[in-house]
């Protein structure tokens, strides 16, 4: 089975996208899952397009999500269902806007986890489908009845309270009852009593056989839920994107779209958005400056003219000896080390822009314009430059950044040292599957209770799968009858989903426990070069122990927020 035909419409649109976008991977091959040590996060999201539950839930994580409210409740999507869509539509889509990158996180791997979700749940919709048509289509009328009375049901519970659902549920005993009574006696005689009777009969045999169908594909799905937060889940399985022949255009696209997002995670470009800090960084937490006047070491004799890119270079390559101590007592692990360029985006603003010309490569800065940036666009608009050193730890769950940039105004130098930290995946994404349960009165001793098994599938979830199975085919009519998920731009998987770090003692520790060594790091290897180049460094020492002393300080503050 195709598994994943919808995605060709998904993508129709995006030929211009996916052509435009360079093709950086080797060739069409399955794609493997992120890297290790850092799939705690990457699984945790992964695992979102396994769920069922309610979309709500998606809601309390991220208010700024937004949920466009169905046509008709019985065809909205459960937590899964919408997730999947969404994340594809938005990664993968043609034409689709940039991407923040997610630091800590692998995003393809979460997309492959939510094209191979869609692919179960085809399968699903497909034998869903031909219960449909078995038992719908031929008794149509009876099925419209039934639907109409789960509809009903749902409507009132949802514009009262749950417990106007009884109002539906004894429409739906009603609606027993004259199934009984037309079993009876029908008001007519002949091929229309014995139509009249199965057409009432034969939705309740097909929901029979659909609910031992969702139930099995309910365990699957959980299955691979749970396994990917215990550790033993398997990857992603998406032949669709996989070319079987030169004209499988559909699969091209999906291997296509892929690749442009994996060349888009490496791009070294970001922005900063105000109070909200850089997207996908987190927000500022910390700033140490160095700034002091360039002075002569000898008076007689002048400054040998240096450049930024000088002291950044010599920051950089002293950055990379971090994880080397004098004790064997553990310490860093090996830092990632990057030239960023920041581009400034407004506080509110719903999407970024990123560059063209000839400057940009693959969505990535070239090294010349990166040097020019940093010895010229130092004063008024533009992107600026930083220097990054960021270490991913907890398994992906914490991204600690700091960034350094090196400026020079007049004859003052000035280092600058900022810290970021991004938080833990929302609990939402880090909780299991539980069983379905219910508390009872004991039949002899009532006044005690006790615990028995619910369905893994209720009636009501039968129903609303059933009544969406045949439009899973038609995506945009199921968007519109049932509502869809909307992303919060700009959108970014890591950072829309993260916690602050600061109400776990530990991770708050890291992070700040890191600025220290970085920081002396930086100020040795900067003040090195003003010696090289003939500049008294009295002063810049001077300043630098009293920063040394600074950055101990036990609480992170708001360096992002300024008081009027």
């Amino acid at each position: 089975m195709a598994g994943l035909d919808d995605l060709s419409e998904l993508l129709s649109g995006g030929a211009e996208g996916a052509e435009a976008a360079s093709d950086f991977s080797p060739g069409a091959q399955v794609p493997l899952s992120g890297a290790s040590g850092q799939t705690a996060a990457t699984q945790a999201l992964a695992s979102a397009a396994y769920r069922d539950g309610s979309l709500d839930a998606l809601l309390e994580a991220n208010s700024e999500a937004d949920v466009k409210k169905p046509k008709l409740s019985l065809f909205e999507p459960n937590l899964g269902e919408a997730f999947s869509r969404a994340v594809q539509v938005r990664l993968l889509g043609g034409g689709r806007a940039p991407l923040i990158q997610s630091f800590g996180i692998e995003p393809q791997t979460v997309v492959e986890h939510c094209l191979a979700a869609t692919r179960v749940r085809k399968q699903r919709d497909a034998r869903l489908t031909g219960v449909m048509v078995v038992f719908g289509l031929l008794f149509l009328p009876g099925v419209l009845l039934w639907l109409g009375a789960f509809q009903l049901r749902r409507t009132i519970a949802g514009s009262l309270d749950k417990r106007a659902g009884a109002i539906g549920t004894v429409l739906l005993v009603v609606l027993a009852g004259l199934a009984v009574l037309f079993m009876i006696k029908a008001p007519v005689s002949g091929f229309l009593a014995i139509y009249l009777r199965a057409m009432l009969i034969a939705p309740v045999i097909g929901w029979l056989w659909a609910k031992r169908i969702c139930e099995r594909y309910a365990q699957d799905l959980r299955g691979r839920w749970s396994g990917l937060l215990g550790g033993t889940g398997v990857g992603a399985k998406i032949p669709e994107a996989v070319p079987q022949d030169p004209g499988d255009a559909g699969a091209e696209r999906i291997r296509l779209g892929l690749a442009k997002l994996a060349a888009e995670q490496a791009s070294n470009l970001v922005f900063y958005a105000g109070p909200k800090g850089i997207l996908g960084m987190g927000t500022r937490w910390g700033s140490w400056q160095l700034a002091e006047e360039l002075v002569p070491a000898n008076p007689d004799e002048e400054i040998n003219p240096f450049r930024s890119w000088d002291v950044v270079r010599a920051i950089h390559d002293q950055l990379r000896m971090l994880e080397r101590g004098p004790l064997h007592t553990g310490g860093f692990p090996r830092p990632s080390i990057r030239h960023w360029i920041v581009s400034p985006v407004g506080e509110k603003a719903k999407a970024v822009k990123r560059p063209d010309g000839e400057e940009v490569e693959g969505y990535r800065m070239k090294q010349f314009e990166v040097e020019r940036i940093c010895n010229e666009q130092q004063f008024g608009s533009g992107n600026r430059h930083y220097l990054g050193t960021q270490f991913v730890l907890w398994d992906g769950q914490l991204v600690i950044t700091l960034l350094i940039t090196v400026t020079v105004l007049h004859h003052t130098l000035r280092i600058e040292v900022t810290g970021h930290a991004l938080g833990p995946i929302h609990p939402l994404f880090t909780s299991g599957p539980s069983p379905k349960t219910k508390q009872v009165s004991k039949s002899v001793k009532f006044w005690e209770t006790k615990t028995v098994n619910l369905p893994l599938v209720e009636a009501r979830e039968v129903v609303r799968l059933a009544a969406r199975a045949p439009f899973t085919w038609f995506p945009p009519v199921l968007d519109f009858l049932g509502g869809k998920l909307a992303l919060p731009e700009p959108f970014g998987l890591r950072h829309a989903w993260a916690d602050k770090p600061w109400r776990h003692r530990f991770m708050a520790d890291d992070a700040l426990r890191t600025a220290t060594p970085v920081l002396r790091v930086v100020h040795a290897a900067a003040l090195r070069v003003l010696e090289e180049n003939g500049c008294d460094v009295d002063q810049f020492g001077k300043r630098s122990l009293a920063l040394s002393g600074q950055v101990q300080a036990a609480a992170p503050t708001q360096a992002d927020v300024y008081n009027a």
